[in-house]
């Protein structure tokens, strides 16, 4: 029996783990038989010490381990399976339009979720904000939905990689959350449990972003990489602006608006619209799904002009207990806030920055209100964007409320969130950096029509 303690003490010394010591800890984590103290204390050796790429695989596949594992092989699916994965931001809605679009040129997209985490939102708490949609169903029906769609997004559940709960939640009252290869594993085991072939990393950057700084985030990318390729999980990342908010809204109901209005084609913003493809062309190229960066780009945008993204989106929403006309009726469908209020910056400056995690915190006030429960009919709409000259005619944003007073605060940590001029100034590239691991798939059999 291996000492929870002697392999505390050894990674405190700086030494690798190998792989039936690391498999150990795990299985320790969701017995119960390593303590919290314990645990706390293996973190913070990692924290100081590292790990190898060997033992972030090692540890990774142990967590992916300790609960179920989603095999696809015997289903026959028509094409790769392929996710994306964001280190969160603040109006960052890619997930709910690019899995879809992604589904429509032959990906298999069984997308796992999370909440929102500190000032970020979570793809799952929008996707509650749609009447009916069940974000933790039984693994089999999940499993069905994605055969018949192409594309699933849920939550988390109890099955998928449990030692990860525990971990975390240690982590979070250890400071030891930006521990790269502890990142690293929380991130990679869930998605490993899904049963990928292939995985795109959007690591933010910027004041919004868990990892503000270029280089934070280049480390963050290459760790992910080097562990996912190590495993055997071909990957890649892409470094994204998150120096404020990704769309024009913020708040769960309004981001699903915006998503269906791009879907629809109503409307695209273009920094949205950039990272989108981006990362979806990334996505078909490590599946083999594209040749090149070009042909990726106009299968992406044929799936979304064509309707057929929209279509992939409406089908599986209605699989998972949405309403089966929400595309043309979202409106009726989504809740909206009682109050409504533009708020105006002084005429004739410009939007110089913003501080988009106090943004991200003014959506959280927002839908905190005084119901007891998050709101989801909360939050902001027609967001400015850095560089934009505001004038009487252009809100700096409008202000979603359900009473006065969150109303008349909101409005007024928005003004102090933003930062005006006289002149104007540069806009901040939205994709700072693409880093390829060594890993990707072979050009694949599958044909682009399959949806």
């Amino acid at each position: 029996m291996l000492l929870a303690q002697e392999l505390i003490r050894k990674k405190r010394a700086g030494q690798a783990l190998d792989q039936q010591e690391i498999a150990a800890l795990v299985s320790g984590m969701v017995d119960g038989s390593i303590t919290d103290a314990q645990l706390g204390a293996f973190c913070m050796a990692t924290c100081f010490q590292g790990m190898t790429a060997a033992e972030g695989a090692a540890l990774t596949l142990a967590m992916r381990d300790s609960g179920k594992v989603l095999c696809w092989d015997e289903m026959d699916l028509l094409g790769p399976v392929v996710d994306k994965h964001s280190t969160g931001g603040v109006g960052d809605l890619v997930s709910l339009v690019l899995a879809p679009m992604v589904a429509a040129c032959g990906g298999i997209v069984p997308m796992i979720s999370g909440r929102g985490l500190g000032h970020t939102g979570g793809t799952q708490d929008k996707l509650e904000a749609i009447p009916g949609y069940c974000t933790t169903p039984d693994l089999a029906h999940f499993r069905r939905v994605v055969k018949e769609c192409g594309m699933a997004i849920i939550g988390q559940t109890a099955d998928l990689a449990p030692a990860d709960k525990r971990l975390y939640a240690i982590r979070d009252v250890t400071a030891t959350v930006d521990s790269l290869p502890l990142i690293t594993a929380s991130i990679l085991s869930k998605k490993f449990a899904a049963g990928l072939d292939a995985l795109v990393m959007d690591i933010k950057c910027g004041n919004g972003a868990q990892t503000p700084e270029l280089a934070q985030a280049q480390a963050l990318a290459k760790n992910l990489i080097d562990t996912a390729n190590a495993a055997g999980l071909a990957c890649s990342a892409l470094m994204t602006d998150m120096s404020q908010p990704l769309a024009p809204s913020v708040g769960n109901a309004l981001e699903i608006h915006e998503a269906l209005r791009y879907l629809r084609t109503d409307s695209c913003p273009q920094r949205l619209h950039r990272t989108v493809l981006a990362l979806g062309a990334e996505m078909l190229l490590l599946a083999g799904l594209a040749n090149n960066p070009l042909q990726a780009q106009v299968y992406l945008l044929d799936a979304l002009h064509s309707g057929k993204a929209a279509l992939v989106f409406e089908k599986s929403c209605a699989a998972l207990g949405g309403p089966a006309d929400l595309l043309d009726k979202f409106d009726h469908y989504l809740p909206r806030a009682s109050l409504r209020q533009a708020v105006f910056a002084p005429a004739g400056v410009y939007l110089s920055k913003m501080d988009t995690r106090a943004l991200g915190l003014l959506g959280l006030q927002l839908s905190s209100g005084h119901r007891g429960k998050p709101d989801a009919s909360t939050g902001l709409s027609q967001l400015a964007e850095l560089g934009q000259f505001m004038d009487s005619d252009t809100p700096l944003a409008i202000i979603h409320a359900n009473d006065a007073d969150s109303l008349a605060l909101a409005s007024k940590n928005l003004l102090a969130a933003c930062t005006f001029t006289e002149t104007a100034t540069p806009r901040p590239p939205q994709l700072l950096q693409n880093m390829r691991g060594s890993l990707h798939l072979p050009a694949s059999a599958f044909s682009i029509e399959t949806v």
